[in-house]
């Protein structure tokens, strides 16, 4: 969808049309431009997110579907905001809509956060530890330590 638009700009200022293109039209050119670029990199990070946080996130616990929604709901309100800033333009200031990226960045921070804290190894309250990521003997050591070096008693 971003794709596309990103093309649909392409196409408007290759053609010059002066909605786009004329000189008191800056503003809603670059608001678009910056949701179509948001647009495509949060699309990007979702479909990285999805083929590599998921599944680390999916083996700590129950994240995976928040993390999900967060990243979506931040598809949207991200460049939404940009776009919908850039429809109606007030002189060079942009619309009402641009309350929205402010919004959509902190669903992106949480969303980062969260896979953050799963890489990291902070587990959810209540989730059962992840006993293989333990080295191993690590169990024997309370028994290791009692015993004296050499093994004689």
């Amino acid at each position: 969808m971003f794709a596309t638009l990103g093309l649909v700009l392409e196409s408007l200022h290759a053609f010059k049309v002066a909605a786009y293109v004329d000189a008191a039209s800056e503003t809603r050119r670059l608001l678009f431009r910056l949701g179509h670029a948001h647009g495509v990199m949060l699309s990007i990070v979702h479909l990285v997110w999805a083929f590599a946080g998921a599944p680390l996130v999916c083996a700590r616990g129950r994240l995976a579907p928040w993390v999900s929604r967060l990243l979506i709901a931040a598809l949207v309100l991200l460049p939404g905001g940009f776009l919908l800033g850039g429809l109606v333009v007030y002189g060079g200031d942009p619309g009402i809509g641009i309350l929205l990226v402010p919004a959509g960045a902190l669903l992106l921070i949480a969303a980062i956060v969260l896979t953050a804290r799963a890489a990291g190894g902070a587990r959810e309250p209540g989730a059962l530890p992840d006993r293989r990521l333990e080295p191993r003997g690590a169990q024997d050591d309370s028994v290791a330590a009692k015993s004296p070096p050499g093994g004689a008693a």
